[in-house]
């Protein structure tokens, strides 16, 4: 979801760098980098380790409720191509479901902000005992969907979500924006979703399928 379908990662690291100022620590643009596509849990325990001396619970409300005021005062800032290929996929048919690291009442917040009824179903990260780079979220939303994982192809901007993607078994697609992203044999890179069709989604499938 953050850096993927939405450009949230910017309000995610003026989150993180308000909390660890407010308790005299120091953060800067490249630890923010540091925490893309992690999940909220591992991201708590390092502003901790910054001198944030709240629990993590608390760490993840507070920096959730600052993306969320955020999204409600500045906007919400699509990423390129994403919600027009979402509606095509969507149009024929193909279930789908949001894999994110963000808790649920983000998620769904996000979601609701969608002009067409996005998902199938939502697996957000409170609801998984194992954070990416863990398969679990991806697994996990293959069984929901009633889907072969191996049959699902994930869109992912983070390095995190790759690798859980790849792990699960899913045909992977990075999407580079905040971080650089490997060319390697496990995943396919395209540079950006703007332009991309089902089509182009199906042509890789078979690829993959042939390989």
């Amino acid at each position: 979801m953050d850096g993927t379908i939405v450009d949230t990662e910017p309000y995610w690291m003026t989150a993180e760098s308000e909390l660890v100022h407010s308790w005299g620590g120091t953060w800067t643009h490249d630890d923010g980098l540091t925490l893309v596509g992690n999940g909220l849990e591992v991201s708590a325990a390092v502003l901790q380790s910054r001198g944030v001396d709240l629990d993590i619970p608390t760490i993840i409300d507070r920096l959730t409720d600052r993306v969320t005021q955020q999204l409600a005062e500045i906007g919400v800032p699509w990423r390129p191509g994403a919600q027009e290929l979402l509606r095509e996929v969507r149009e024929a048919g193909i279930p789908t479901a949001l894999v994110t690291m963000s808790f649920r009442r983000m998620a769904e917040q996000i979601a609701s902000y969608i002009p067409f009824d996005p998902f199938d179903t939502i697996v957000a990260g409170d609801e998984v005992q194992n954070p990416k780079p863990h398969p679990e979220a991806y697994l996990e939303a293959a069984r929901r969907l009633g889907v072969p994982v191996e049959h699902c192809i994930a869109v992912e901007d983070s390095l995190t979500g790759l690798a859980a993607a790849v792990a699960a078994g899913a045909i992977a697609i990075g999407v580079p924006h905040l971080v650089p992203l490997p060319e390697t044999g496990d995943h396919t890179i395209w540079r950006t979703l703007e332009g991309t069709t089902l089509d182009d989604l199906r042509e890789l499938a078979q690829q993959k399928a042939r390989a």
